[in-house]
């Protein structure tokens, strides 16, 4: 009879001390709807201000388009000017180049004509007759040569003639050419000099950009801690909450499944992971805990972690970040990715583990390791560990691919 009394004393003293850890984990601080209401206003505060800066910033760029426009319209006039400015050019060097072979031709001629003029008066303008004369084979010889001295006269005042003329046209053709390269100068500078105002309008107006871009990028990381604030502080108190709920559970539930049976749940239809993300996340969560990292419930890292903590650390270290992933608790990872069979595991997959075998349940998550192990933030007792998949009941009938 007293054996049977110590057996109920001690029954009520386990149970009392149960139930006395059941209120500690209750009394986890948690945020207060005070704090998540003060986080909600910075948050619209912030998405107001990036807004405003993505407007101005959209209107800034769209000026710039316009003046980057007008810039480039110069620059095609810029080019043409100078094409044409090329081709006035080689077209004076051409007509300078007719023009100084007229005047070769009538310095020629005029050479020419100057000797025979000279001969004739040193002559006393009989030379050419009295060598015509001297030199003739008969009444019908001499007559030939002063006939062909007369067209030879006669030949080469025609020639200066037509060369004076050649001359005055080459002469006329250019100046014409000078005048319309001179013209053609003044109208690329004048194009040069829109070009420019126009590229330093542009460039003006790129520097506003950039400054506003600055300014807008600010903004949206400000705004984006806000939003992750926000809902950190709302899963923290919701997971809190849960907890509270649920603490005892597992305690409490007699004969709790090792695995549940499936009832119908679903996830994410695809994944955001790589092959190389998962392997990248597993080999971050061992790291942890051969570094023999510590259990704080909240935290997610770089030196301490709880379950979810350590999930969402391993896939932010492996390339995934805010919007595709963030920090949720665990019930919320599970409806937040792809169904996988525990059959079909492999390393990288979450593991997920329910008081009930509901969502509403889910306590824990780790990391599967493979060959049946995992890599989990267990508890502030155990710390950060490398165990069976099997070492904690109530695993849920699916995993969870990122």
């Amino acid at each position: 009879m007293k054996s049977k009394r110590l057996i109920l004393v001690i029954l009520n003293l386990s149970l009392t001390l149960s139930l006395t850890q059941i209120g500690a984990m209750a009394a986890t601080p948690k945020p207060t709807q005070a704090q998540i209401d003060a986080a909600k206003k910075i948050e619209a505060e912030k998405k107001a201000a990036a807004d405003a800066a993505a407007k101005k910033l959209n209107s800034a760029k769209k000026t710039l388009r316009q003046l980057t426009d007008i810039a480039n319209a110069k620059r095609r006039l810029y080019i043409a000017a100078q094409n044409e400015l090329k081709e006035k050019t080689k077209k004076a060097e051409i007509a300078l180049q007719h023009l100084q072979a007229a005047q070769a031709s009538v310095t020629s001629s005029k050479r020419t004509i100057g000797k025979l003029a000279a001969s004739a008066y040193v002559m006393g303008g009989g030379f050419t007759d009295l060598d015509s004369l001297l030199h003739s084979d008969g009444p019908q010889d001499l007559a030939d040569r002063l006939s062909t001295l007369d067209a030879i006269g006669e030949n080469n005042s025609n020639a200066l003639d037509r060369f004076k003329s050649a001359e005055v046209v080459a002469s006329a053709a250019q100046k014409a050419a000078d005048l319309a390269k001179q013209a053609q100068v003044a109208a690329t500078v004048k194009v040069a000099a829109a070009k420019k105002e126009a590229d330093e309008a542009a460039a003006l107006q790129q520097e506003e950009v950039d400054k506003l871009q600055k300014v807008q990028d600010k903004l949206a990381k400000e705004l984006a801690v806000a939003q992750k604030t926000r809902l950190t502080l709302e899963q923290q108190r919701q997971l809190a909450l849960l907890e509270e709920a649920n603490a005892g559970r597992a305690i409490l539930t007699p004969n709790q499944a090792k695995i549940w049976p499936d009832i119908g749940f679903t996830g994410r239809s695809s994944t955001r992971s790589t092959e190389q993300m998962r392997a990248e996340a597993v080999e971050y969560a061992k790291k942890q805990v051969l570094a023999k990292k510590r259990y704080v419930w909240g935290d997610e890292g770089p030196n301490t972690f709880d379950c979810s903590g350590l999930v969402y650390a391993a896939y932010r270290a492996a390339g995934l970040g805010w919007p595709n992933w963030d920090r949720l608790n665990s019930s919320l990872y599970w409806v937040a990715t792809k169904r996988i069979p525990l059959s079909e595991m492999v390393p990288g997959d979450l593991i997920f583990y329910s008081y009930k075998g509901t969502v509403s349940t889910i306590h824990h998550i780790s990391i599967y390791a493979g060959d049946g192990m995992m890599w989990e933030a267990h508890s502030k007792d155990k710390d950060l560990l490398y165990s069976s998949i099997y070492s904690i009941k109530g695993l849920m009938p699916y995993a969870g691919r990122v």
